[in-house]
């Protein structure tokens, strides 16, 4: 077994994939991590923007998540009928383009891509500050061991999806099996308390109010708290990963989804609220998790409280997946429009698109860097991108509809429509709300990101134009090509390219660039071992062209013959035959001059389409 083999798994044929295929056990840890990890992240983003209120602010959580969980219901209907009437993957690109248009489209794609960077970015983040909350000396290596949970997380989805999926079931559901424990005994005391339960372990005492209420800051609140919904959308791009029957393997992962991720909602709202758990402060040494000092307060900081940290740790790192399953897959349908390089749409060794799981990895290491890991710093990039795609895959939709008619249709336009409005109108709130924080970055990086996208769709459409035709192959006046071989001194890698040259045409020129001391020595030996045994064969002799060095330049005096050889001869193609000494290894490369390397480049860029070059090689048979 090779070492490739052992890191990313054995090759899997194209006959393979529909055992690669998942149902909804596995579809919940692949596309619903992100969703459900934003439960840790979501209430508290919230919380923290109303630390100026401090205990004050604990009044309005409930309201806000109340607003938050019936945009996410609406949402979920919403795209119940996106994965119903799209069962071959119904991501908000998709459905956009093919019902608005290119440039609604591409903007709902770009929207996507975006939002699956942050997404591994913040989901990283988070998942790492969990573990610094339970383990306060590892705060000042926050960035390393985001950079580390990054890098795993990479090489688990290079082995593919199905054992993707098996890795992260079981944080998965003992993740919601602690969270469930936690909120059930928090509500549970929270009731026979009468509505003010004793903490085991008291959580920071909350601030004093530094300002008042106003509507702006609860704008702002309920803004960052609808981070919570990211990540909803990813059943709906993936829903091809799913085994027949799709689509209802995808609604039951959707709804498990849902209703886990909006009973977390509203079970922390009420036990912050109960116990009187106030944000502290994300930059700060002194910094707590919102998850952290509930599961304190509600059973203590027992062994259970480790567990349910670890399990909080691991499915927040974890929640970075659903961007490594959904943003190779954007890329790829992207790619195969033409808006995206190519190569994006090639599955790799294990049938995963391999180039988008590398690209988000960078993108995201460099997100990771500039932002220290902190989440906070993070946040208020994050929701535009995801809301911006749900109102353009929602307004898809009710085009979809009323295009189609039919049965149904009307009602399902309806629930699409308002979906549309709910989410255009929390996109207006996210971008007022957090413009200044950093939020402009995303309105920056979308349309940067919409302008090249286009840049690349006109450079293929360019390329078809000019080598596309449909003109048939002319066998006439088929004029034998001029053959120059490149040769610095007489061996057996410059005799095999002679040989061979010898073997396609009569027309061989022989370049050889030569100091003035070396020039005489070559012409003794070309007249003795190449001249003379033509001749005696009645073989046409290859001409020898000596090009004087004396400044020791070897590859632009080739370079502008061949160039000029072209233009001498209009209607003939010129093939440069280069001769390349072939190592057994790949350190003993640095022990040549690698010309042949140079050469072959130089003609590539500054020829034309009637020079070509012929690459002999000769494998060093010896290491």
């Amino acid at each position: 077994m090779s070492i490739l083999d052992l890191i990313l798994g054995r090759p899997l044929a194209t006959s393979e994939e529909r055992a690669e295929q998942i149902g909804a056990a596995q579809g919940i840890p692949i596309f619903g991590l992100d969703a459900l990890g934003s439960a840790a992240y979501g209430p508290e983003a919230a919380l923290t923007i109303l630390i100026p209120l401090g205990i004050a602010g604990l009044s309005y959580i409930l309201p806000l998540t109340f607003s938050i969980v019936v945009l996410l219901i609406i949402v979920y209907f919403s795209y119940r009928q996106t994965i119903a009437a799209y069962p071959q993957g119904g991501g908000s690109y998709t459905v956009a383009h093919q019902n608005l248009g290119q440039l609604p489209g591409l903007l709902a794609g770009t929207a996507l891509l975006i939002d699956y960077t942050l997404d591994a970015a913040v989901g990283i983040s988070a998942g790492i500050g969990a573990l610094t909350s339970a383990v306060p000396k590892l705060h000042p290596q926050t960035l390393w061991l985001c950079l580390a949970a990054l890098a795993l997380l990479s090489l688990v989805n290079l082995r593919g999806s199905r054992e993707t999926g098996i890795v992260f079931m079981a944080p998965t559901y003992f993740f919601l099996l602690c969270m469930l424990i936690q909120i059930g005994a928090g509500v549970f005391k929270l009731i026979l308390s009468g509505g003010h339960p004793v903490s085991v372990v008291q959580p920071p005492a909350p601030p004093t109010a530094a300002a008042a209420f106003s509507a702006w800051l609860l704008l702002k609140s309920f803004a960052s708290g609808c981070t919570a919904l990211t990540g909803v959308e990813a059943v709906s791009n993936g829903v091809r990963a799913f085994r027949d029957p799709t689509v209802k393997y995808a609604h039951r992962t959707l709804t498990i989804i849902i209703a886990a991720l909006a009973l977390m909602l509203i079970g922390i709202a009420f036990l912050v609220r109960g116990y009187h758990i106030v944000a502290t402060n994300p930059n700060g040494n002194s910094y707590q998790s919102i998850l952290s000092m509930m599961f304190g307060a509600v059973l203590g900081r027992g062994w259970f409280y480790y567990t349910s940290m670890a399990s909080v740790l691991l499915v927040l790192v974890f929640s970075a997946n659903t961007a490594f399953a959904d943003f190779p897959r954007v890329c790829r349908v992207l790619a195969e429009d033409g808006y995206l390089p190519i190569s994006f749409a090639n599955r790799g060794r294990r049938l995963v698109y391999s180039e988008g799981i590398i690209v988000l990895t960078i993108i995201t290491a460099a997100l990771l860097i500039g932002f220290g890991g902190i989440t906070d710093r993070l946040i208020p990039l994050f929701a535009v991108g995801a809301f911006l795609a749900f109102t353009m895959s929602q307004a898809g939709m009710v085009a979809h509809w009323r295009a189609k008619k039919g049965r149904g249709a009307t009602h399902s336009m309806i629930i699409n429509g308002i979906g549309a409005v709910a989410t255009g109108a929390t996109v207006i709130v996210i971008i007022v709300a957090k413009f200044s924080e950093g939020a402009w970055i995303t309105v920056i990086a979308i349309p940067a990101l919409l302008i090249l996208m286009l840049r690349v769709r006109s450079h293929y459409r360019k390329v078809e134009r000019e080598i596309g035709t449909k003109a048939p192959l002319q066998p006439v006046n088929l004029l034998q090509p001029i053959l120059v071989v490149t040769v610095q001194s007489w061996n057996r890698v410059t005799k095999e390219a002679v040989q061979f040259a010898m073997s396609l045409s009569k027309d061989i020129k022989v370049l050889h660039a030569a100091e003035e001391t070396t020039g005489e020595e070559f012409l003794k030996e070309w007249n003795e071992l190449v001249v003379a045994p033509a001749k005696k064969a009645n073989l046409p002799v290859p001409e020898l062209v000596a090009i004087q060095s004396p400044y020791r330049f070897v590859i632009s005096p080739m370079v502008n013959y061949v160039i000029r050889l072209a233009q001498e001869n209009p209607h003939r193609r010129i093939i440069a035959v280069v001769p390349e000494l072939v190592e057994k290894r790949w350190y003993q490369y640095f022990l040549h001059t690698q010309r042949a390397a140079l050469l072959k480049a130089r003609l590539l860029l500054e020829g034309n389409d009637r020079i070509s070059v012929l690459n002999v090689p000769w494998y060093l048979k010896t290491s």
